[in-house]
C-alpha cells in the first residue's frame, strides 16, 4: 500500500461533502507531495524507520459529476483508515491519490503492506460500490526498497522517486546540452587518443598474459548495470577478496588510511595491491587506464562528468543515503571527487561531493571540472 505526505489545499467545489474530513486535514498538491516523499526518504535514511507509500489510481474520475462523487467517497474512506500523522496528496493531479504511512514499528516488510492493504480495502468497500471498487488500482511501495543486482532490470523503484523525474524534466534543455557534450567530447577523445590507445594496448599485451581490456559490470544511474571498460592493469584470474574486504571497511568508515609515497598525506585505497602489473601501476597513476571509458560515454552509459561508477559488491555495502550517488546522476569519467583529491578523501566525503554535483550541476560546471581534470591527472593527485 502506498501513502504519501502532501501539501496544499484541494478546491472544495471539486469534491463532494463526503470528502471534507480529508480536505480539512489537507490534501497536498502534486508538487508539494513529491517534495514530501523526498523529505521522508531522507528522514528514513537517518532514522532507518521505513515508510509505506500507497497509491490509488482512480483514472480520469473528474470528468463527470458522478465521478466527482466517487472520488469524494475514496478520499473520505482514506480519512477513516489513516492517522493524522499520515500524509495524503496527489501523486498525479486529479488521477492518482497517494498516502504516506510513516513511523512503523513492524519489522516484517511484507506484514506492513499486508496490514495496510487489509485496512484500506475494507474501508473502501464500505464506502464505494463493488463496481467503483473494481476500477480503483491500489499499489504499495515500501522505502527503503531491497535492491537485487542479480536481475537485469532497474533495482530501484521509480515510483518512490517522483521528484527526480520532475527535476530531470525541468532540466530537459540542459540535459540535452550535456548529452551533446558527451557525444562530441567522447568521439573526439577516441579519435585524438587513438595512437596512444594502440601503444598502451601493445604494452599490456607484451608484458602480461590476458586481454587488453578489463570488462566489469558496474552500477549506473538508478542502479542499472552496464559493462564498464578499462585497460587491464591487473594480472588475470586474480582474487578480489582483499579488495572486497577493504571496500566494505572503507564504506563503513573503518578502513585505515595509508601514507602516500612517504609525503605524509593519507590515502584511502589499496596502495600496494599485488594484483597490479608494473605497466598497470603506471597506467593507474597517470589515469591512462580510464581512456576506454570514452566508449561507455559515447554509448550513453556514462557521462564525461559525474560520480564514478560503482561495483555491485560496493553498492551492497552502501548505507541507505549512499545510494543517492547512483540515483541522482549518471556516472562519469571525471567529477568533483577526481579534481578534489580522489583517494585522499574518505568515502562519506566522496558521496557528499557526488550529491553536491548532482544537485548543482550545469553545463558550465561540467566545463570547469573538465578543465581542472588534466591538472589533476598530470600531478597524479590521489591517483593509485
Amino acid at each position: 500500500m502506498n501513502m504519501q505526505r502532501s501539501g496544499g489545499v484541494v478546491d472544495l467545489d471539486a469534491l463532494s461533502a463526503e470528502a471534507l474530513p480529508v480536505v480539512e486535514r489537507g490534501v497536498l498538491n502534486e508538487g508539494v507531495f513529491h517534495r514530501m516523499i523526498s523529505l521522508e526518504r531522507k528522514r528514513t535514511e537517518r532514522s532507518r524507520k521505513p515508510f509505506l507509500l500507497m497509491l490509488l489510481d482512480v483514472g480520469n474520475r473528474l470528468q463527470s459529476e458522478q465521478n466527482e462523487r466517487t472520488l469524494g467517497k475514496i478520499l473520505s474512506a482514506l480519512s477513516l483508515s489513516t492517522r493524522e500523522t499520515d500524509i495524503t496528496g496527489w501523486y498525479k493531479d486529479k488521477s492518482v491519490v497517494g498516502v504516506m504511512f510513516t513511523e512503523f514499528a513492524v519489522d516484517d516488510r511484507n506484514a506492513i503492506a499486508g496490514i495496510m492493504m487489509t485496512r484500506v480495502s475494507e474501508t473502501l468497500r464500505s464506502k464505494v460500490s463493488p463496481q467503483e471498487f473494481s476500477q480503483i488500482g491500489i499499489s504499495f511501495h515500501l522505502f527503503p526498497e531491497e535492491w537485487n543486482h542479480d536481475i537485469p532490470q532497474r533495482p530501484s523503484n521509480p515510483t518512490l522517486y517522483p521528484d527526480l523525474a520532475s527535476r530531470d524534466s525541468a532540466r530537459r534543455f540542459f540535459c540535452a546540452i550535456k548529452r551533446i557534450m558527451d557525444t562530441v567530447g567522447s568521439a573526439l577523445a577516441l579519435l585524438l587518443f587513438s595512437p596512444l590507445l594502440v601503444v598502451i594496448a601493445l604494452a599490456i599485451k607484451l608484458t602480461s598474459k590476458g586481454p587488453v581490456f578489463f570488462r566489469q559490470k558496474r552500477v549506473g544511474q538508478y542502479g542499472e548495470q552496464f559493462v564498464f571498460l578499462k585497460f587491464r592493469s591487473m594480472h588475470v584470474n586474480n582474487d578480489a577478496t582483499a579488495h572486497k574486504a577493504f571496500v566494505r571497511q572503507l564504506i563503513a568508515g573503518g578502513a585505515a588510511g595509508s601514507s602516500s609515497n612517504g609525503n605524509g598525506q593519507t590515502v584511502y585505497k589499496l596502495t600496494k595491491d599485488p594484483r597490479i602489473t608494473p605497466v598497470g601501476a603506471f597506467l593507474r597513476k597517470t589515469s591512462l587506464d580510464e581512456l576506454p571509458q570514452f566508449w561507455n560515454v559515447l554509448r550513453g552509459e556514462m557521462s564525461l562528468v559525474g560520480p564514478r561508477p560503482a561495483i555491485a559488491y560496493e553498492v551492497e555495502a552502501y548505507d541507505i543515503w549512499h545510494r543517492r550517488r547512483v540515483l541522482e546522476a549518471k556516472p562519469g569519467i571525471t567529477g568533483l571527487w577526481q579534481v578534489n583529491g580522489r583517494s585522499r578523501i574518505k568515502f562519506d566525503d566522496m558521496v557528499r561531493l557526488d550529491l553536491r554535483y548532482a544537485k548543482t550541476w550545469s553545463p558550465w560546471m561540467d566545463l570547469k571540472i573538465l578543465m581542472r581534470t588534466p591538472v589533476a591527472v598530470v600531478f597524479g593527485d590521489g591517483a593509485y
